[in-house]
């Protein structure tokens, strides 16, 4: 008997046929069996525990002299998320969360990842790291049914950050990366970052944001539609899709992730370091009431970083990089400048910034008070 587990498999299989075609001549299926193993036995090995954004495992902004082995471990999980008031997602995770979680090494470090997919999950799933050479980010060498796992390492030749995905094969593609399956890398300068002038410069915090863009079918009432499981859950996702039009566009897998009791915090006189991804749409990440002191726009540390921007530019498939030091407290709003998709589809988080008021900087001169309207416009143009 065909299961239904058993027949998305198989759609994925369908899916990926023409990379399995051109296998034999661009070797797009890979089989690296026949390469003679690298030797990185004098090398130390650490293990990080990877955290749920927007927190990230901790790690050291300047490492050792010598590279290391970084080992983590990830879980695949499929689960219905609730993404706002009255719209919920079967989603697709890595480690249970959207984004999947940040992981942080140095250049030329060894990221070694094992990656799960748990027996209770449908889809075959795999990982591709933007940040990776060869073999579709590793793609290629990750593929996994339910039930199986895989160990797949890479030398981390690039320091920036990057996004990764999964990226199973045809359709199943850009369906598997908007029901959640994205996170990123960060990987430091093993002298930590710089600025514009080449001196070195250091984080207090760093916040990983991962934006997505979700595509909820409605039903005849326009009520958003709520599916038994992932598999349920394809073919009216699929024509939303390829719409284009997004029903949400989140922070962190739902509207209001980072805003109330789960707002974002710091310090006045702080300098924190927000990571933005987005793996499928552009985005323009602001901050309101703040700036960008220095930004890497397009993540890549090897590159002398802008200054003071007031919005920034994140292409659809990357992974950005800004740094501000926070000098007045209150509520600030970091939102995709896109103010429709902030404001109406959910793409907004709140920063808290306890200190002292700087009137020298912003002063309220006079508060708000009635006038007499009969001199309004008096020396204004007409």
């Amino acid at each position: 008997m065909l299961t239904r587990r058993a027949a998305l498999i198989g759609a994925a299989g369908l899916a990926a046929t023409p990379l399995v075609i051109k296998a034999a001549q661009g070797e797009e299926i890979m089989d690296t069996s026949m390469a003679p193993p690298a030797d990185l036995s004098s090398l130390k090995r650490i293990k990080h525990k990877l955290v749920k954004p927007p927190f990230v495992h901790a790690h050291e902004q300047i490492a050792p002299a010598e590279p290391r082995i970084v080992e983590f471990e990830m879980q695949i999980v499929e689960k219905e998320m609730q993404i706002s008031d009255d719209a919920y997602l079967q989603a697709m995770t890595f480690n249970g969360s959207v984004p999947g979680p940040m992981m942080v090494v140095h250049e030329g470090d060894y990221v070694e990842l094992t990656l799960y997919n748990s027996p209770n999950n449908m889809m075959q799933h795999n990982i591709d790291f933007h940040s990776a050479t060869g073999a579709l980010g590793g793609g290629s060498l990750t593929l996994v049914n339910p039930g199986e796992k895989t160990t797949l390492r890479w030398k981390a030749t690039r320091p920036g950050t990057f996004v990764y995905h999964c990226a199973p094969g045809g359709p199943m593609i850009p369906w598997h990366v908007v029901s959640g399956m994205a996170g990123a890398v960060m990987v430091l300068p093993r002298k930590g970052l710089t600025d514009h002038n080449g001196k070195p410069i250091s984080y207090d915090r760093v916040y990983y944001i991962g934006e997505n863009d979700f595509y909820v079918p409605k039903d005849e009432n326009g009520e958003y539609k709520r599916f038994a499981d992932v598999g349920d859950s394809y073919s009216d996702t699929l024509e939303v899709m390829n719409g284009l039009i997004p029903s949400h566009v989140v922070f962190n897998g739902r509207v209001g992730a980072l805003t109330g009791d789960n707002a974002l915090t710091a310090v006045q006189g702080e300098r924190v370091l927000f990571v933005h991804s987005q793996a499928n749409r552009d985005s323009r990440p602001h901050l309101i009431g703040g700036h960008g002191d220095l930004v890497w726009e397009a993540g890549k540390f090897n590159n002398i970083p802008d200054r003071d921007l007031e919005t920034w530019f994140i292409r659809g498939g990357s992974a950005g990089a800004a740094l501000y030091e926070f000098l007045q407290p209150g509520v600030y709003a970091y939102v995709n400048h896109n103010l429709i998709e902030a404001v109406n589809l959910g793409a907004t988080a709140h920063v808290l910034v306890e200190g002292k008021w700087n009137n020298d900087l912003m002063e309220q001169v006079v508060a708000p008070t009635e006038y007499n309207a009969a001199h309004e416009g008096k020396t204004a143009l007409p």
